[in-house]
């Protein structure tokens, strides 16, 4: 364990389209081998998609999308007495879209349209609909958390 203080939190700067950091966050979780102008052409590709699709502005939709992807509960395992249980927990802010933009990047991934842009963009929108592989993702993680209520006395 490091005997030093906490790594104070870096501001991400903005994206430079819409002037968002959860934007610019998603971007870099989309970015892979260092590829950042190539996460953000298919992110502004997804978002005109999206535009062209739903006619509604693309930010909206991928701020709604987000906002029915993020957890508020989650388990956490608990070793107690050689027995580990299943302990809910609430989810905090920064973790929760965190595991949103995760949850939603790897159902993209999976997903079978021809291009990256097109997977994001159908994702999306399925996800501000409350449908989608990353909504039900959510849904898992709600209904455990529900169904292992009962060790909630051994959270810490």
């Amino acid at each position: 364990m490091s005997r030093r203080q906490r790594a104070a939190k870096r501001p991400v700067p903005p994206d430079p389209r819409y002037d968002s950091q959860t934007v610019s966050k998603f971007i870099n979780n989309l970015m892979s081998k260092g590829k950042k102008s190539l996460s953000e052409r298919i992110f502004y590709q997804a978002m005109d998609i999206i535009e062209q699709r739903t006619g509604q502005p693309g930010v909206n939709v991928f701020k709604q999308g987000l906002s029915n992807v993020k957890p508020s509960v989650e388990v956490k395992s608990r070793r107690v007495g050689g027995a580990t249980y299943q302990v809910p927990i609430e989810v905090r802010l920064d973790r929760r879209a965190a595991l949103a933009t995760r949850w939603i990047l790897t159902s993209v991934r999976a997903r079978g349209e021809k291009s990256m842009a097109e997977r994001l963009a159908s994702e999306l929108i399925m996800a501000s609909k409350g449908e989608g592989n990353s909504v039900k993702k959510k849904e898992d993680t709600h209904r455990m958390a529900a169904a292992n209520r009962a060790f909630a006395h051994y959270r810490w």
